[in-house]
């Protein structure tokens, strides 16, 4: 388990603030829930095992941070973390994906982030065998010698004995650490060599569809078939650096406990996980949706399958079974026909926490632009500076930009700060396309600039309906 004992729910919202501009509720709503889940990790077993974890439903309109809050607190949680739509699932009997395999592809996620981790603690190791298999490679061992001929009546009366490698001699030792010298100073990185690496391609591909509910025996199939196929290695001929990031990569499979690697990844699951279900509002049987009848029954069916996965329950993964009772579901819907108390009973009371996200103004779009660390203004600055043209974007530039992405909003349907992307996009469009014959310009984007491209769109408002 990860010590979060580090991160407050002050420094959490001050974290989330680095990349998400406002919404300052639901940010205290989800740092609450991550300090939670270490206060809980300090109680005893027996305590402990009886807390359950406040799940969350985030209602706002499309576009306003509701999936980037919860992504970046599962990085910050250095957390397995997985985003699924709710409309993709129905419920059993009906064409579709189970419930369960939203904790299935959990624990594959998990199983990976574990192994990343392990590997990075036996990086060190893992260098040392790969130098030494591409010395190999570049000075080849002398060959055993060949065993002694017994005579014909002692040969089944001494043992054979075990295969050792030759002892080298001085000279081929100090030929070795001179090449070895050389590959560390980076002399041999043009120089090619044959090697033997394991294949990735040896098994042969098999396409399964699977009907609904058997999806993990498709999972076990697909591994039966791995096994009877085992990996070959393939002779290769690469660069002395290529073939080194090929032994790591190998010696580091090799030196990693796979077993550990399962536990640890089921532990990390049942402790630490965190589900983020969008479109919840999709499932839910708002008035005038039917009243009931036709795909409503499926609606209500995938809430009805959603429940045991919330409150608590055992899935059966390749990995071993996993337990929910601990894993933090964050649910996400705009809401606008549906409201949160169309879902079932069940399901509303598991989700005890409801955090409305405003929809963002004029002034969001200029914060939004320049204030977080990945904002727009940088990147495609960034971008185009890779062409050698320099983009300077001005105050009121930026202010020009947010004006017309909230009227267009305000005008159509509110996207959100997605918006912002649409009408960078239009505005930069001449400049991008023109940027590999204009190295060494510079380019600042005003008002007059912003209003020069985008004001005739704004002014159609049938063109700026599909336009922007």
């Amino acid at each position: 388990m990860n010590d979060l004992k580090s991160f407050t729910p002050r420094e959490i919202v001050s974290e989330l603030d680095r990349y998400i501009v406002g919404q300052r509720e639901a940010k205290r709503a989800v740092a609450i829930a991550l300090r939670n889940r270490w206060r809980r990790q300090q109680l005893e077993a027996e305590l402990r095992d009886e807390i359950a974890p406040k799940n969350i439903i985030m209602i706002g309109p499309t576009g306003v941070g509701k999936t980037e809050i919860a992504r970046r607190l599962a990085k910050l949680a250095q957390a397995p973390f997985i985003k699924v739509e709710a409309s993709k699932f129905t419920e059993v009997g009906y064409v579709g994906r189970d419930v369960e395999s939203i904790i299935r592809d959990l624990t594959d996620l998990a199983v990976q982030l574990v192994t990343e981790e392990e590997k990075r603690g036996v990086a060190a190791k893992a260098s040392e065998r790969a130098e030494e298999r591409v010395l190999d490679a570049l000075l080849p061992p002398p060959p055993a010698p060949p065993p002694p001929q017994m005579p014909t009546g002692f040969a089944q009366v001494l043992p054979a004995s075990p295969a050792a490698s030759p002892p080298q001699s001085a000279e081929s030792q100090e030929t070795r650490e001179k090449l070895r010298q050389m590959l560390r100073d980076g002399k041999l990185d043009q120089r090619e060599v044959e090697v033997d690496v394991a294949g990735t391609g040896g098994a042969p591909t098999l396409s399964l569809f699977t009907p609904q509910g058997v999806e993990e025996m498709g999972v076990q199939f697909k591994d039966l078939l791995g096994n009877m196929f085992p990996g070959q290695s393939k002779r290769r001929r690469l660069k002395v650096p290529a073939a080194q990031k090929a032994f790591e990569a190998e010696e580091a499979g090799k030196l990693v406990d796979s077993d550990k690697v399962r536990e640890l990844a089921v532990t990390r699951v049942e402790q630490s996980g965190i589900v983020f279900i969008d479109e919840i509002d999709k499932v839910a049987a708002g008035q005038g949706a039917g009243g009931g009848r036709g795909p409503d029954v499926s609606r209500e069916g995938v809430q009805r399958d959603l429940l045991p996965i919330v409150e608590g329950s055992t899935v059966q993964t390749k990995h071993g079974p996993v337990r929910t009772d601990h894993i933090l579901f964050v649910a996400a819907g705009a809401f606008h026909v549906a409201k949160p108390s169309d879902l079932i009973p069940e399901l509303q009371g598991r989700f005890p926490i409801r955090v409305e996200l405003a929809s963002l103004t004029e002034a969001d779009f200029v914060r939004i632009l320049t204030e977080p660390r990945n904002s727009l203004v940088l990147q495609y600055t960034a971008l185009l500076e890779t062409e050698g043209v320099k983009l300077e974007f001005g105050e009121d530039g930026v202010q020009a930009l947010a004006e017309i992405a909230a009227a267009v909003n305000a005008r159509t349907d509110d996207i959100g700060a997605r918006r912002l992307y649409t009408v960078i996009e239009r505005l930069l469009d001449e400049v991008s396309f023109d940027a590999p014959d204009q190295a060494g310009t510079h380019i600042r984007v005003d008002s007059t600039f912003v209003r020069e491209r985008l004001q005739p769109l704004m002014q159609d408002e049938d063109l700026s309906r599909f336009i922007l």
